[in-house]
């Protein structure tokens, strides 16, 4: 067995030959080419190889699932005796099936030849470009990754799908030193499939270190409020994924304990709200082309105009359920953006703060939500103040998505998602 696909076969036929009714295989395999800078010095380049094997077995109603990272005869033997034995043990679930046949397809997708020694010249520009422009940056460590990966699909109902692809993936953490004050430490990543531009110009990059230098000095916010707050691309996709998570996910529909489980249709958000998960756009870097279950991925609105337009269903939830199947199960965010620049959004704003980072626990199945406010600013009469020290901030989601004020036309691409920035009302801000 040489290839994905003779291995995604034998497998196949292995789980077959053990009783298997019906099952599925996924097998990838890639290297990833890596540069390490640790306290602004590179201090590690490597090469790492990567494979593993998923399969699932039905019988008579009962699933078995295992994962290996071998890709040897031996080992995928083992492995399909493990995965027969796991089906053997479980309970009857009548939702339980495999994708049918849809048109068979081959898929490449973002750089497949790397550039090495332009990486690593990219690499050093950013060094150099940090510590030129924003001198007291400290890039505790950057971490640079040439990936690629390809991935082979099949089932028993011939499903046969092949996806190779290959991306920069740049990540850095960072803070901003004067003396001996520092400040709360920040950290960004994106996605390339292409290196013409700059690493500094990708993304938030550059907002993200500027303001990380006027955070050296902060001040505590004495009091509390309800006001608003203006959630940036950086902390927005964590926002709206933990929500999606609450109120769309398989868990939450198939218990009933989701508050927009009877909601498909209806209004659930204020009607400046779009979102949509699409991986096949050209912003989006090596997006999934066919889902887990085997399924051919297209874009999906979820919410439009604040309409609940689908849940983000796997199959098996689909059908447990009733629901719609979700037409990807990526996470590759779309937020439409509104008509006002980020200028007049923050002028629109008489008490709040701007909001980076958000640390805090999971939000309840209702939406409650409460926890600090990172890499954060007060915004007072339109104006962007003072940098925040540990302040708190509380809501609920349901109402954080009805009570949007105003939605940038500004957007941020990081290769992952597309997201403007977005003017919350009610949200209570308190000294910690």
């Amino acid at each position: 067995m040489k290839t994905n696909k003779e291995i995604a076969t034998y497998a196949l036929d292995a789980l077959k030959k053990s009783g298997a009714e019906h099952a599925q295989c996924l097998v990838s395999s890639g290297k990833v080419d890596e540069f390490n800078v640790d306290s602004g010095e590179f201090s590690l380049m490597r090469t790492l190889f990567n494979s593993s094997i998923t399969m699932k077995a039905l019988l008579n109603g009962r699933k078995g699932v295992i994962t290996v990272n071998k890709l040897d005869k031996e080992s995928i033997d083992n492995a399909v005796c493990d995965c027969i034995s796991a089906a053997d043990s479980s309970v009857v679930d009548e939702a339980e099936a495999i994708a049918p046949k849809e048109e068979n397809e081959d898929f490449i997708s973002g750089v497949i030849t790397p550039d090495k020694n332009k990486l690593f010249d990219r690499i050093q520009e950013f060094m150099d470009d940090v510590k030129n422009e924003y001198p007291k940056i400290v890039l505790e460590q950057s971490v640079s990754k040439y990936s690629n990966t390809e991935s082979v699909f099949m089932n028993t109902n011939g499903v046969n799908y092949n996806y190779t692809r290959g991306h920069y993936d740049i990540s850095s953490t960072f803070l901003a030193r004067d003396g001996e004050k520092s400040s709360s430490f920040n950290g960004y990543g994106v996605l390339l499939d292409s290196l013409d531009r700059k690493i500094i110009d990708v993304g938030m990059l550059r907002t993200l270190l500027e303001e990380s230098q006027n955070q050296i000095d902060t001040v505590p916010y004495a009091g509390k409020f309800v006001g608003k707050v203006i959630i940036t691309p950086a902390c927005l996709m964590d926002i709206v994924l933990t929500a999606l998570g609450l109120f769309t996910s398989d868990s939450t529909i198939i218990d009933g304990t989701s508050p927009w489980k009877s909601m498909l249709g209806k209004q659930v958000a204020s009607d400046k709200l779009s979102i949509s998960k699409k991986p096949l756009d050209p912003q989006i870097v090596c997006g999934e082309r066919f889902t887990g279950e085997g399924f051919k991925s297209a874009n999906m609105d979820i919410i439009k105009d604040g309409i609940l337009e689908n849940f983000t269903l796997s199959n098996y939830a689909s059908r447990k359920t009733g629901f719609p199947r979700a037409l990807n199960s990526s996470y590759n965010l779309f937020v439409k953006p509104g008509e006002i620049s980020l200028n007049e959004l923050t002028k629109s704003c008489d008490r709040g703060i701007l909001l980076n980072r958000f640390s805090g626990g999971q939000p309840s199945t209702n939406g409650d939500f409460s926890g600090v406010a990172k890499n954060s600013f007060l915004i007072e009469n339109g104006k962007i103040t003072n940098a925040l020290s540990e302040t708190m901030i509380s809501g609920n989601l349901i109402d954080l998505l009805n009570s949007i004020i105003g939605v940038s036309s500004d957007t941020i691409c990081d290769g992952y998602s597309v997201l403007p920035y977005i003017l919350f009302d009610g949200v209570t801000v308190s000294g910690k």
